[in-house]
């Protein structure tokens, strides 16, 4: 019985060897890796494979292809598979296989001798005299009616392994909740056991096996995906720290160009007063060699009336040039301006100091620092802004308390070297007869004259949804598929991916456009700093202090207060925000060759405002517009 066990395993092991075969040598896995498309080789099969390759590594079985040389890892779970497979194969050969070897077959083999002779190659083996016979003492199981019902089968070797030790008996059953073999009379002791027939219990055992080796496989897929995971994530790290550190860089040297222009103005004052001193200088030097030079004149007429020789001529002369005088010569007191040239030198000591102080508060306080990575310093439109839009209101421009006293420097550098570079912005409109017909002026007007109104806007990093990827120089955002791990700020929205702009306004007229690279799923709009950043009230026009229009798909609406109004649908890549605060109204148009409204609002705003901006499909693309004020149209 446990010949034929053994024997009807064969196909199951050739099923088995099949899954654990090279696709390169065709033999089973030896010291098996895996590679990171998941699939499995032998170490040395897979090394000859890749053996003179610098780049352009790639899957023997799959093809695909791998940016570096993978780290390679042994595989030990299907070591230990394989080990098995060749454990049982090796150790229990099946009866036609010992018969072959007795025949001659292989010569390495030791043969099954005859237990009655001991002498003679044994020929067959009788199960249930559990003995083996060579052909002369196999006769009477041949002729002998009496041995007619014993089984026999080819030669086995080690007979006394396959029987009960306790009852002398060949093992016929296996009890799976004590793991071991056991004969028939051992059914007694197993009767609340659960046993079954040794070929049975093996079917069932190598049933099992090959469920657990597809988990196995399984798992391993998985790992392979994980693998791919970590490293497409740090791929993806280590090309935001990139963009940060280019934008970083290019902060530093926008900041360095400020410093240079500012030294550059302290020294031509200098120069200049210099120049100025010098020129007086060169005119006093000047007075004094024409003084000289009438000194030398009237010595010589003295000397050659010194040599004359007729008395009266003589004393004419003498009488002539005694009476002219010269008088001596006068240096007037010339001095550089000391109070300029201090006022300068101590500006610049200012400004060392206020740079060191900057510095080393931004060493102190590091983890402020980090909230606002690729920014160290507040941007000019925002500095403008800031003058116009008067006192400070909450919101997301107080979140920049700690940035804008660290870059103090930066800030007093373009109010000293930009202010007569900045754009003056129209004066209010006032006087208008009223609201309607201002709104109706506007609209009439071309692009080109709302271009004096234009302020370029820059994203604030520090109210991004942590879904929200902020690009460009903080002009352009998308939507994550995954979250960026923003540092906590609580100006950070939580719920809804929104990022609002930096600059506020509180006063004047201002102009902004926004590009829909993809248009569904998304808003544009204004709002006061005091909104909600947490819950469903933090959304975009769901609240008293928000004003938007919204795409969603080929429908276009207008939201505030959690107020819905279907708008007609208008093709637009480009929108234009025209925000009055004193007019009270904020109006949204189609950029084009005629602007088209989209939709206006009007209301009496209270508070400074903020361009805000919403997206919510991971393809959303919308990027603010870098626009050059025109001058005042007259």
């Amino acid at each position: 019985m446990a010949a034929l066990a053994s024997s009807s395993s064969e196909p199951g092991l050739a099923g088995l060897e099949e899954e654990l075969t090279c696709s390169i040598c065709l033999c089973l896995f030896s010291s098996p890796v895996t590679v990171p498309c998941g699939h499995n080789f032998c170490a040395s099969c897979l090394e000859l494979s890749w053996a003179g390759l610098s780049a352009n590594f790639s899957c023997p079985q799959c093809r695909a292809t791998f940016a570096g040389r993978p780290q390679l890892q042994k595989n030990t779970v299907l070591c230990r598979v394989v080990e098995q497979l060749q454990g049982c194969t090796g150790a229990a050969p099946g009866p036609e296989e010992e018969a072959v070897a007795v025949g001659g077959c292989g010569a390495e083999a030791t043969p099954v001798y005859c237990d009655s002779c001991l002498q003679a190659p044994a020929v067959q083996t009788c199960l249930t005299c559990t003995a083996s016979f060579c052909p002369e003492h196999l006769r009477p199981h041949q002729d002998s009616p009496a041995f007619r019902d014993h089984q026999l089968c080819p030669p086995l070797r080690d007979l006394q392994q396959r029987k009960c030790p306790k009852h002398n008996k060949l093992f016929e059953f296996f009890c799976s909740q004590h793991g071991s073999c056991i004969c028939s009379l051992c059914l007694l002791g197993h009767k609340l056991c659960h046993t079954n027939p040794l070929q049975l219990a093996k079917a069932d055992a190598e049933s099992a096996l090959k469920k657990k080796l597809v988990e196995l496989h399984n798992q391993s897929e998985r790992a392979a995906r994980a693998m791919n995971t970590v490293k497409t994530n740090q791929s993806q790290a280590a090309e935001t720290a990139s963009r940060k550190k280019d934008l970083i860089r290019s902060e530093f040297s926008e900041i360095k160009t400020l410093i240079e222009e500012t030294e550059n103005q302290t020294l031509k004052v200098i120069a200049d007063e210099e120049k100025r001193v010098c020129n007086k200088f060169d005119y006093v030097y000047g007075v004094l060699g024409s003084k000289k030079n009438e000194i030398q004149s009237l010595r010589d007429q003295i000397e050659m009336a010194l040599t004359e020789g007729d008395d009266i001529l003589f004393l004419k002369r003498a009488a002539a040039l005694q009476r002219s005088s010269t008088k001596d010569a006068f240096v007037p007191v010339i001095e550089m301006d000391q109070n300029l040239i201090h006022s300068a030198y101590q500006s610049a000591i200012n400004l060392k100091d206020i740079v060191k102080h900057t510095v080393s508060q931004c060493r102190e306080k590091r983890p402020e620092a980090k909230l606002t990575p690729g920014k160290t310093k507040t941007p000019p439109a925002a500095s403008a802004n800031k003058t116009s839009a008067g006192k400070k209101t909450p919101g997301p421009q107080h979140t920049h308390k700690e940035k804008n006293h660290q870059t103090q420097p930066t800030s007093q550098v373009e109010a000293d070297t930009k202010e007569k570079k900045k754009p003056a912005k129209a004066a209010p409109t006032t006087g208008a007869p009223n609201v309607k017909e201002l709104i109706d002026s506007f609209l009439k007007k071309p692009r080109e004259e709302l271009l004096q109104y234009a302020a370029n806007i820059t994203l604030d990093y520090n109210t991004a949804h942590n879904k929200v990827i902020l690009s460009e120089r903080y002009t352009r955002m998308s939507v994550s598929d995954t979250p960026m791990n923003y540092n906590h700020h609580p100006q950070r929205f939580t719920d809804c991916s929104q990022v609002l702009g930096f600059q506020c306004f509180k006063r004047g007229i201002h102009y902004w456009e926004v590009e829909l690279q993809q248009n569904s799923f998304c808003g544009i709009g204004i709002c006061y700093g005091s909104m909600d950043r947490h819950g469903p009230e933090s959304r975009l026009g769901r609240n008293s202090s928000s004003w938007c229009i919204e795409w969603f798909n080929s429908k276009i609406s207008s939201w505030h207060n959690d107020v819905e109004k279907c708008l007609p649908n208008v093709k637009a890549t480009k929108i234009g925000v025209l925000l009055h605060c004193e007019g009270g109204f904020v109006i949204f148009m189609a950029v084009g060759e005629k602007h088209n409204l989209i939709y206006k609002f009007k209301t009496q705003f209270t508070e400074a405002l903020y361009p805000a901006f919403w997206l919510f499909s991971s393809g959303t693309v919308l990027s603010l517009c870098q626009l050059k004020q025109c001058s005042p149209v007259s």
